[in-house]
Parts: C-alpha cells; structure tokens; sequence
C-alpha cells in the first residue's frame, strides 16, 4: 500500500455563517458541532487510516496560530504547515501540498479535504478511501460524489457513468436551478461535488502540467522561494501572487481523462450557511437546534445561537437568531445565503464586525474589547503560561494594567518588574513594553487604552516570539 499523506485546505473565510464566523477566525477554527472544531475534527476523523501519517496543512497566514495550536490540542503536529500570502483557490493550494510531499523523494497518494466539513459516519467515510485508493494508486484521480437526498441547488454536481463503485465521470455540472436539480436526483447518477480528492501526488501535478502549466511553474517558484519562520512555510509572495486562482474542478478535473467518482452516503454536509448547520444538529420535539441559553415559546424549526446572553423566542417559525457579543442576526432559513450581503456591507464601511470578532486570539492568549468610546478603549487581556507579547511601543496610546488574577512580568523601557492580583501600573506612550506570564495559571488583567488612535496598527515591535508584524 502507498503512503497516504493527508492533506488538509483550511484557507476559507466562513462568510456565511457571520456573525460566528469571521475572516480572523473562520467556521472550521469553531466548534459548531460537538466540542471540537470542524478543523479538529477533519483530522481525527482520518487519522487511523493505514499509512497515514503527520498532515500538510495549507492554511492563510491570518490564521497560522490557529492552525497549529488546534492540531496541537488534539495530539497533532503538521508534517508542514503552508501559509498562503494571498488565496488562489484550491488547484494551487493542492499543487503545492503536492510538491512538497514529493520533496524527499516519496510519491504518496494525497488525501484532500476540505476542514471544515461534518461527516456523521465517519467509519463509513474512511472504508469509502481505503475502497478508491486502488485507482488513485494506479493513477487515477478520484473524487468523492455525495449521494442527495434532495434537489438541492446550491452545490455542483458530478454525473456519473454508469457502473458500480469508483466509476469515471462522465461531466461536471454547475449548480443548478430547483428543476434542474429534481431531475438530477430523479436520474440516479447525478452526485453532490464534495470538494474531497484522493489522487497520487505525481498523476495530479502530471495533469497540471498538461493542462494549467503556467499554474504548475507559479506554485514550483514559490515553493522554491519559501522561507520557514518558527514551524511554519511561508510561500514566496510575488510568484505566488503570480499564480492564476483556479479551482481543481476547473483547472483539472473537468479537462481530465482520468477522473473518477465513488458515491458516498456517509452524513456529509459543507456546513455552507445556518440552515445547513441546522440540518446537522441536534433538535428537539419542534424541530428547534439551540445552543446556549435560549428559553422558547411556541416556536418551531428554528436555529438560535447565543454565546453568553439569554436569548428568548416567541412565535417563532424557520428563523435563525444569532447572538454573539457584538453582534445579533435574525433571518429567514430561506434567507440566510444572502448574510454575505451583510460582510460585504460591512467591509465596504470598513466596519471591523467583518473581520474580527470582540474576543481575538493571539499565539499568547486573547484580547477581548469590552468597552470604548471617544478616547478610550478597554479591553480584557488572558495570557498564557510561560507566554508573552512582543516588545512594542505605541505612537499614539497609553496604557493601564491592572492584574485581576496571576502574576505579571512587566518591562517597561529600563525597568523590569513583577504585579500580582489588585496591583497595577502605567505604560506611558512612547515607552518600550512587554507583558510576560511569570506565574503556572492563566494571566488575567484589565488594560485601559487611552489615547487619539486605538488601532491595532499603531504597534512598533522590537522582539516578537512568534515573528509577527504591526497589527498581528
């Protein structure tokens, strides 16, 4: 048997499922179903299959800290982890997972998956590639085609021919509109694109070469102008830059004359928009999904979210209602494609809701901005064990710490001091900084910024851990 490497895409931005899901931390860096993250939850899932090994994750530089300190919390360190500069869809991402796995020499069978994806049957879904990879072994490039249960006319779909099993395809399709798709699942050889590919390493990068070369060249200079910083592969920016954003459909699959599908009926679900996560999650007697405080009154086939709050419904029916510390959405389930309307607004006014949520994590801990107005801002800091912030100084702000719990370290331009709980001090602007955990547990403290800019820009960093610029 090959070697299986697994390689894991995690560069999307989840627009569909605001106010959750943000660019700074997507939906497959949440815990939407079950208490670990879709991220988490891709690698778990496919871990134990033979000759599987530490995965290739292609993941956007934003979000390089998640990445790895997901895999991390569940037992796992990526083979390589690859930042993207800038998103060019899923055939460069795939061509340089397979580059990188051919560099030492090997010539494994790649296992492609999306990590932000639900499977319920998972022993279902790991028989289904161990069944294709005889045909990926011996060249051929196998996508997974999702059995529907309904004409539903927000995917693409692959139409078969006939056979059983791994069988060729015949075409790809793009989505259709409801007619359309009623008589696809009326015709029985029409399956949902899941996006998932098992293919050789070397078969795929043979057909890029035929059919995307300049593609194929952009990802080869890349890779080859790369640079490690800490556990990471930065991609050379310009040649990356460089590269024609295609889709492996596009690029590939469809232009292909070794293209083949496995039809699967394993659970599956993109978890693409609120309804889709309300179709997979758990309901009660009235067909409601909720998740945290919600009391309900005569309310039906609803899907209500709240993080901290209470959150009330009344006479409700087929509505979503999402409530998070900065934002609330209410929507019809036959509405919720169009939120993106709504990140799009909100990045067009350069309103932060789009990108960040109140709670921001950093490779140190997390910020969450609980109060500001004109002059001031307010924010509530956690710092990890043994963590620490860069080095810094700002142009524009002044700060106040006061420790609430743990033991603080604190440089402030020659000094170098320690705080403990109810004990605070003062970082005038101008002054060089730095915070450290010096103490076992959690550091918590409250910082008051005041000033005439609070951006997260206004950051000069002298030292940094974890080889961050301004802003990050």
């Amino acid at each position: 048997m090959s070697e299986l490497k697994i390689v894991l895409l995690s560069g999307g931005s989840g627009a569909r499922l605001w106010p959750l899901s943000r660019e700074a931390c997507p939906k497959q860096f949440l815990s939407l179903v079950g208490d670990r993250t879709l991220f988490q939850t891709t690698w778990l899932r496919v871990r134990d299959l033979p000759g599987a090994s530490a995965p290739l994750v292609i993941a956007n530089e934003e979000h390089r800290f998640l990445a790895a300190e997901q895999l991390q919390a569940v037992g796992a360190t990526a083979q390589a982890l690859i930042l993207e500069p800038v998103g060019r869809n899923t055939a460069p991402a795939i061509a340089v997972a397979a580059l990188r796995a051919m560099a030492d020499g090997a010539d494994p069978v790649l296992l492609v998956l999306p990590s932000d994806h639900v499977i319920a049957d998972e022993p279902a879904f790991r028989a289904a590639v161990l069944a294709a990879l005889p045909v990926a072994e011996d060249g051929g490039l196998v996508t997974f085609g999702i059995v529907p249960n309904a004409p539903v006319t927000g995917y693409g779909y692959i139409k078969a021919k006939p056979g059983q099993g791994v069988r060729p395809i015949e075409r790809f399709v793009e989505k259709p509109d409801l007619q359309t798709a009623q008589a696809y699942l009326a015709a029985g050889d029409y399956f949902w694109n899941s996006g998932m590919f098992l293919l050789r390493a070397s078969r795929y990068l043979d057909e890029l070469a035929a059919h995307a070369p300049g593609m194929l060249a952009c990802c080869r200079d890349a890779l080859a102008g790369a640079r490690i910083d800490l556990d990471f592969l930065r991609l050379d920016r310009v040649a990356f830059a460089a590269c024609p954003a295609d889709s492996i459909d596009y690029a590939v699959m469809e232009k292909t004359g070794r293209g083949f599908v496995l039809p699967i009926d394993v659970g599956w679900s993109d978890v693409g928009s609120w309804s889709a996560l309300a179709d997979v999650s758990t309901h009660d007697a009235l067909g409601n999904a909720h998740r945290g405080d919600v009391l309900a009154i005569d309310t039906r086939n609803t899907l209500a979210w709240s993080e901290r709050r209470l959150l009330a419904l009344v006479g409700l029916d087929d509505m979503v209602v999402v409530d998070t510390d900065d934002a609330v959405l209410v929507a019809h389930k036959d509405r919720v494609q169009d939120i993106k309307q709504i990140v799009a607004r909100l990045k067009r006014d350069e309103r932060p809701h789009a990108t960040l949520q109140r709670k921001v994590f950093r490779p140190w801990g997390s910020y969450d901005g609980i109060d500001r107005g004109p002059g001031f801002q307010v924010k509530r800091i956690a710092v990890k064990p043994g963590a620490s912030l860069s080095l810094q100084m700002h142009r524009h702000r002044a700060e106040h710490w006061i420790v609430v719990k743990g033991r603080a370290r604190v440089t402030r331009d020659e000094e170098v001091f320690e705080l403990v709980a109810n004990q605070s001090t003062y970082i005038p602007r101008g002054a060089r900084h730095r915070l450290q955990n010096a103490g076992d547990d959690t550091l918590e403290l409250i910082e008051v910024q005041s000033g005439d800019y609070l951006g997260e820009d206004d950051i000069v960093r002298f030292e940094d851990d974890y080889g961050r610029t301004a802003g990050q």
